[in-house]
C-alpha cells in the first residue's frame, strides 16, 4: 500500500508537456516515481525527517532537489540585489539617513505623506488599538467630518507595519538591544543644527526598509516567474535582467516608498504566478484556488485601482476561454475565487461600494452566468465566429448595465471622475476634475520616449517577436478550428481541455499575451500604467528561452548561444541605464516648507483648521496634526467637491465668494502658493485656466491668487509669508452663513 501511494504522489505534480516546461520538475527519463523495495526500505530504514522528508513528500528525486535549489538560490540572489539596489538609489536621491525627523517627513510628499500620517499616528498612540481607533474615528482629515480613513484610503498596510514596529520596538527594548543611532547634523549657512537617527528603531527607516523589503521578495519571485513560464532557469534571469535594464520604466518605488502600488503589485506577480500554475495544471488543486484567492487578497487590499488590473486580467482569461483555450469547469473556478475574494475585500474595506460598483464585479458575474450558459448559446448560435462575437457582445452589454444599475442602487458616484477621464481621451470632454488629472504627466498618454527607450533595450522588438509567433500559432488554431466547422465548440466540462490538445497546452502564452494587450491599451491612454505594462514586457521576454517557441533555433546549445547573445546586446544601453540611475546624487532640502511647518507647529492652536494645495495639506497633517479640509487622495466624490471649493482661491472670482466658500468649510488658515497660480505644464493647464472651464463668466479677469500674493486685504489678512508660502487668516464665520 505504501509503495502505491507513493506511485500515485509521484505522477500527480505534472504532465508531460509541464515537464518540458518547467524548470523545477525533473525531466523525462528521471522518473519521481522509486521503486517499491527500494521506497520500503527508505521508510523502515530511515525516518524522513529535514530535506529527506520534504523531498520525499514532493516526489522529488536527487537531483530535481539540485534544481530546485539552484532555482530558488538565484531567485533570493536577485532579491538581494534588487533590496540593495532600491536602498541605495533612495539614499542616494535624498541622503535620507542624514535627515532630521521633519525633513524625513517632508521628503513623503502628496499622497505618500497623507498615508505616512496614519502610520504615525498608530506607532505614537498609547496603544496599538487606541491608535487602529484613532484612524478609523478620524477627525483630522476631512474636518469637521469623522470619517473610517481605514475604509477610505486603503491603509491596511500601514496598520500591519506600525503594528510590526510596535512589536519590534517592544521586544528591542525590553531585552535592552538598542534599534536606532542618532547624531547631530551640521546643516550649514547658519541654519541650527538637526538630530537624525539611522536604524529600525527610527519609525521612517523602519518603513522604508520594509517596503524595500516587500519589493526584494518581488523580484525573487519575477526570477520564479521567468523561470516557470519559459521552462529554463536561463528565462528567470532574461526577465530579471530586463527589469534592471528598464528599471526606471518599471517601478517608481525608489522614488515613493508609501504609494500603495509599492505595496500591491508584489502580490499581482505573485497572483499572476499562480495563476500561470493553475492554467498549466489540468486539475489545480483547492490549495492553489485558496493561495490565488489570498494574493487575490493582499493586491486588493492596499490599492483602489487594483480592480483596474484585475478587470483586464479576467477579460484575457474570457477571451482565451472564447477561443477554446481554457475550460469552462477552470474558467468558473477562477471566477469564483475572484468573486470571493471581492467579497472578503469588501467586508475588510467596511462595504465600500467602490468595490461593488466596479465594472470589475460586474464582469466577474456576467462572465460567470455566460460561461454557466454556454450550452444555450451553442444550441442558439452557428459555432465559430458567431457565437464568439455574441458572447462578448454579451458581456459588453450586461457588464455596462449592470455597473450602472448597482451605481444607481447603491447612490455610489466615487469613481465618476475615471469615467470622465476616460471620455476625455477620446473626445474633446473635460471638466474641472478632469484636467485636474490630465494636466499631470503621469496621467497623460504615453510620451513617445518611452517606446524609443524600450528600443534601445531590445525589450520591445523581443516581445514583438513573442506576441508574433504566439498569434501566428493562434491564428493557425482558429482556422484548423473554423475549418473542421467548429466541432469543438460546445464541448463538455471534462473534455473542455482533458483532451489533451495542443491548443489546451498553449492557453497560457495566450492569456499571457491577451494580458500584455491590455497592459499596452492601459499604458497608452494613461502613462503612469507603464508600470504594468514593463514589467510583463519582462516576464513575456522570458519566452525567448521556451523550446515551445524557439525550439526551431536548434539544439539546447545552440539556442542558450542565440539567448546570451540577445541579452549581451541588451546590456550595452541597459548598463547605461543602470549608471544613470547610481549617478543620480542629491540631499533633500526645503527650507520653505520647514519654515512654514515650524510657524504653524509654534503659532496656532492646536484645533486651527488648513485649507490649501493637496500636495501641501498632506505635509501640514503629517508633521504638525492641525485639522485640514482637503487632501491628495482624490477619489471621494465629497472630498473632489471640497477641493473644487479650496481651490477657487486660484480662480478668477471675486474675493468674497472665495471668502465665503473658505468660511463655510470651517477654514482658519488658507496656505497660499504662488506656483500655483502661475505654473502651466503646457496650454489650459494653469489653475486659472482650469478654472476658465467651470467659470466662464469671468474669463479674463486678473486671478484672484494674483491679487492675494500682492495684497490680501480686505477679505484676509496675511500672518505668515516667505518666498514660497503665504498664510492668510480667514475670518471667523457669522451666524447668517451657519
Amino acid at each position: 500500500m505504501v509503495a502505491k501511494n507513493r506511485k500515485q504522489t509521484g505522477k500527480s505534480p505534472a504532465t508531460q508537456a509541464d515537464r518540458d516546461k518547467s524548470p523545477l520538475v525533473s525531466p523525462p527519463g528521471k522518473s519521481n516515481i522509486r521503486r517499491p523495495g527500494r521506497e520500503g526500505k527508505a521508510f523502515t530504514g530511515s525516518h524522513p525527517n529535514g530535506l529527506s522528508g520534504i523531498r520525499h513528500k514532493l516526489g522529488l528525486t536527487p537531483s530535481a532537489v539540485v534544481k530546485l535549489g539552484i532555482t530558488l538560490l538565484l531567485a533570493a540572489l536577485t532579491g538581494y540585489l534588487h533590496w540593495y539596489h532600491l536602498s541605495q538609489l533612495f539614499e542616494n536621491d535624498r541622503h535620507f539617513s542624514h535627515l532630521s525627523n521633519l525633513e524625513k517627513e517632508m521628503a513623503f510628499r502628496t499622497e505618500m505623506g497623507l498615508y505616512y500620517s496614519y502610520y504615525k499616528t498608530i506607532i505614537e498612540a498609547p496603544s496599538f488599538l487606541d491608535g487602529l481607533h484613532m484612524v478609523m474615528n478620524d477627525r483630522l482629515t476631512e474636518y469637521p467630518l469623522v470619517i473610517n480613513t481605514l475604509k477610505r484610503f486603503n491603509l491596511y498596510p500601514e496598520v500591519v507595519l506600525a503594528s510590526w514596529y510596535r512589536m519590534y520596538t517592544g521586544v528591542m527594548g525590553y531585552f535592552g538591544i538598542p534599534t536606532k543611532m542618532c547624531w547631530s547634523i551640521n546643516r550649514g549657512e547658519g541654519l541650527t543644527p538637526v538630530d537624525s537617527c539611522e536604524g529600525m528603531g527610527d519609525p521612517a527607516y523602519f518603513y522604508v526598509a520594509c517596503v524595500f523589503l516587500l519589493n526584494g521578495v518581488m523580484m525573487s519571485l519575477f526570477f520564479i516567474y521567468g523561470a516557470y513560464l519559459s521552462g529554463s532557469r536561463l528565462g528567470g534571469i532574461v526577465t530579471t535582467m530586463c527589469f534592471f535594464f528598464n528599471h526606471g520604466e518599471s517601478t517608481r518605488v525608489m522614488w515613493t516608498p508609501p504609494l500603495r502600488e509599492s505595496f500591491a503589485y508584489p502580490f499581482l506577480v505573485l497572483q499572476m504566478l499562480l495563476l500561470t500554475y493553475i492554467l498549466r495544471t489540468r486539475n489545480p488543486s483547492r490549495t492553489a484556488m485558496v493561495a490565488l484567492g489570498i494574493s487575490n487578497l493582499c493586491f486588493m487590499l492596499p490599492w483602489q485601482f487594483a480592480q483596474f488590473v484585475l478587470l483586464t486580467q479576467v477579460a484575457s482569461l474570457f477571451a482565451s476561454y472564447i477561443l477554446g483555450y481554457l475550460g469552462a469547469a477552470k474558467m468558473q473556478s477562477i471566477l469564483v475565487t475572484h468573486m470571493i475574494t471581492l467579497s472578503v475585500c469588501f467586508i475588510l474595506m467596511f462595504g465600500n461600494s467602490m468595490l461593488l460598483t466596479s465594472f470589475y464585479a460586474s464582469s466577474l458575474v456576467s462572465i460567470w452566468a455566460i460561461v454557466a450558459l454556454r450550452d444555450r448559446f451553442a444550441q442558439v448560435f452557428r459555432p465559430g465566429i458567431v457565437i464568439w462575437v455574441m458572447q462578448v457582445m454579451a458581456w459588453v452589454g450586461s457588464t455596462v448595465l449592470l455597473k450602472f444599475m448597482l451605481s444607481t442602487v447603491l447612490g455610489a458616484s466615487d469613481d465618476a471622475h475615471i469615467s470622465g477621464l476616460i471620455k476625455s481621451k477620446f473626445t474633446s470632454y473635460k471638466d474641472f476634475h478632469t484636467l485636474m488629472y490630465t494636466c499631470a504627466a503621469e496621467f497623460d498618454f504615453m510620451e513617445l520616449e518611452t517606446p524609443v527607450r524600450y528600443l534601445k533595450t531590445l525589450l520591445l522588438p523581443i516581445n514583438m517577436l513573442v506576441v508574433a509567433l504566439i498569434a501566428v500559432r493562434t491564428i493557425q488554431d482558429v482556422v484548423r478550428f473554423l475549418r473542421d466547422g467548429g466541432k469543438a465548440s460546445g464541448r463538455s466540462d471534462d473534455a473542455d481541455e482533458a483532451a489533451g490538445s495542443e491548443i489546451a497546452a498553449k492557453g497560457e502564452l495566450v492569456y499571457h499575451s491577451l494580458q500584455l494587450v491590455a497592459f499596452a491599451v492601459l499604458a497608452i491612454l494613461i502613462m503612469r500604467l507603464k508600470l504594468f505594462l514593463t514589467p510583463h514586457m519582462c516576464i513575456m521576454a522570458s519566452l525567448i528561452c521556451s523550446k515551445q517557441l524557439f525550439g526551431w533555433i536548434g539544439e539546447r546549445f545552440k539556442h542558450q548561444i542565440v539567448v546570451f547573445a540577445v541579452m549581451a546586446v541588451m546590456a550595452v544601453q541597459g548598463v547605461a541605464n543602470l549608471q544613470a540611475q547610481w549617478g543620480i546624487i542629491g540631499e533633500f532640502s526645503n527650507l520653505p516648507q520647514e519654515e512654514l511647518l515650524d510657524w504653524i507647529q509654534d503659532n496656532t492652536r492646536t484645533d486651527s483648521v488648513f485649507a490649501g494645495a493637496m500636495p501641501t495639506m498632506a505635509s501640514v497633517k503629517l508633521s504638525t496634526g492641525r485639522p485640514i479640509v482637503n487632501h491628495p487622495h482624490y477619489e471621494d466624490t465629497g472630498l473632489r467637491e471640497r477641493t473644487k471649493l479650496v481651490y477657487s482661491m486660484y480662480s478668477r472670482m471675486s474675493g468674497e465668494t472665495v471668502k465665503r466658500n473658505l468660511m463655510k468649510l470651517g477654514v482658519d488658515f488658507f496656505v497660499l502658493e504662488d506656483s500655483w497660480c502661475t505654473r502651466r505644464t503646457r496650454p489650459g493647464c494653469s489653475m486659472p485656466e482650469i478654472w476658465d472651464v467651470e467659470d466662464p463668466q469671468n474669463v479674463g479677469k486678473i486671478p484672484l491668487c494674483t491679487h492675494m500674493s500682492r495684497n490680501s486685504r480686505p477679505h484676509f489678512t496675511t500672518v505668515f509669508s516667505n518666498d514660497i508660502y503665504k498664510v492668510l487668516k480667514v475670518p471667523k464665520v457669522t451666524k447668517d452663513l451657519r
